[in-house]
C-alpha cells in the first residue's frame, strides 16, 4: 500500500475515557461530548449511534436553520463535538456487537491492529466502502466507478449530464485533454469513452490517483490515460486541446485539508489556475469549467471567480455558457435544502 495514502488518523487522545453502554443516558453522554469529554463505546454498534442521534438533537434543537452560515456554525460544533466519541479496533475489525464489516480497516491499516478512531471516521469508512463494492454509474459511462477510499466522487450528476452533453457536440482535435483535479476521474473517462486519444488527469489526493489508476486498468484504457499527484499544473509537461477543470464550488471560511479542497476553494485557488491554464493550451484549446452558483444562491458569498476572470482579469473570452438546474434534494431527506435557486454551470472559455 502506498505509504502517502491518506486514511483516518487513530485517536491520540491522552484523555480519560469514559465508557458508554446501552445502560448509560444518552442525554448525559451527548452532554459530555458537548463538554469536550472524550467517550468509548464498549458494547454494541447501535450505542454509538444511539449516543449521537441525542448529540445531533442537542446541537441542532430540533430546528432548521434558514441561513447557510448559521447551520454551518451548527454543523461544525456537532463535527467536534461527535469526533470525540470513539470506537476501538480489534484485529482489524470493529470491537463491538452488530458492527457493519468495512474491508477499509485491513486494507488501509496493514501496519496496525489495534487503536480507536471515531464514530464519525467510522461511518465515513463505512459509507466509502459500501460505494466502493457497488459502484456508482454516471453519465455517458458504460461502466460504474468504485472510488478508493479518501477519493472525491459527485453525488450529484447534473453538471456530469451537462459535460457529457457538451462532449457529443464538441468538434475540435481529441490528440491529448487535461483533468485537473480529476477526484474519482468521471471527467477523464467521459473524454475517453468520447473518443479523446489521450488523457492526463491529476489530483493533490494520493487516493484519487489510486482510484483513477485502479479503474483504468480495470477497464482496459491504462494506455490512453495517465494518472498524476498534482496540485493544479506541476506535473504536467504537454499542452493539450482541451483543459476541463471541476473545482470546489464553496469558498473556504478556515484553512482546509483532505477531501475539503474538493469542496471549498483557497482564495489564490482560481487566480493560479487561469493563470497557468493558458500555457497548457495547444493553439486554438479550449478550456471547460465546470461551476455553480451555489455559494451565490445560499449566500456564502457576492461574488463568482469565473466571471471575475473574465470582467477583471480579461485573460479569456468567453466562448459558451450552459447552465442546467440542479435536481431538488429528495423529499425525504430532513437536512435542510440549501440548493433551491442553484444552477450548475459550463464555460467554454479560450485565451485571448
Amino acid at each position: 500500500m502506498n505509504n502517502n495514502i491518506i486514511r483516518p488518523e487513530p485517536s491520540k487522545s491522552n484523555d480519560t475515557l469514559i465508557s458508554v453502554n446501552k445502560k448509560t443516558d444518552r442525554e448525559e453522554a451527548a452532554a459530555h461530548l458537548i463538554a469536550g469529554n472524550y467517550l468509548l463505546v464498549e458494547d454494541r454498534y447501535s450505542t454509538g449511534m444511539a449516543v449521537l442521534a441525542e448529540l445531533k438533537k442537542q446541537v441542532f434543537g430540533g430546528k432548521k436553520k434558514d441561513f447557510f452560515s448559521a447551520y454551518r456554525n451548527k454543523r461544525s460544533e456537532f463535527y467536534h463535538a461527535s469526533n470525540r466519541l470513539l470506537v476501538p479496533i480489534k484485529s482489524n475489525r470493529i470491537a463491538l456487537k452488530k458492527s457493519p464489516d468495512i474491508g477499509w480497516l485491513e486494507k488501509l491499516y496493514p501496519d496496525i491492529e489495534d487503536f480507536q478512531l471515531t464514530f464519525p471516521q467510522i461511518q465515513g469508512l463505512n459509507s466509502s466502502w459500501q460505494w466502493y463494492l457497488k459502484g456508482i454509474a454516471y453519465p455517458g459511462l458504460k461502466e460504474k466507478i468504485h472510488p478508493f477510499y479518501g477519493t472525491y466522487f459527485p453525488t450529484r450528476y447534473d453538471h456530469l449530464t451537462l459535460f457529457d452533453e457538451w462532449l457529443k457536440k464538441y468538434g475540435g482535435p481529441k490528440t491529448l485533454a487535461i483533468d485537473i483535479g480529476t477526484g474519482c476521474g468521471v471527467l477523464a473517462f467521459q473524454m475517453l469513452n468520447r473518443g479523446f486519444e489521450k488523457v492526463t488527469a491529476s489530483d493533490i489526493i494520493p487516493n484519487s490517483v489510486i482510484s483513477v489508476e485502479e479503474h483504468a486498468k480495470k477497464i482496459g484504457v491504462s494506455d490512453r490515460l495517465e494518472v498524476c499527484l498534482s496540485d493544479l499544473f506541476g506535473q504536467h509537461h504537454q499542452k493539450a486541446d482541451l483543459i476541463v477543470f471541476n473545482p470546489p464550488w464553496l469558498p473556504a471560511q478556515k484553512e482546509i485539508e483532505g477531501l475539503d479542497s474538493a469542496i471549498y476553494y483557497e482564495k489564490d485557488l482560481f487566480e493560479r489556475f487561469f493563470s497557468e491554464a493558458a500555457i497548457f493550451l495547444n493553439e486554438g484549446g479550449k478550456l471547460v469549467v465546470l461551476f455553480s452558483n451555489l455559494a451565490e444562491s445560499a449566500g456564502a458569498a457576492d461574488f463568482h471567480p469565473v466571471k471575475d476572470e473574465l470582467n477583471i482579469q480579461k485573460r479569456y473570452r468567453q466562448i459558451s455558457l450552459r447552465k442546467r438546474k440542479v435536481k431538488r434534494s429528495s423529499k425525504k431527506t430532513k437536512r435542510r435544502d440549501h440548493r433551491k435557486k442553484e444552477c450548475v454551470e459550463l464555460w467554454e472559455l479560450e485565451p485571448l
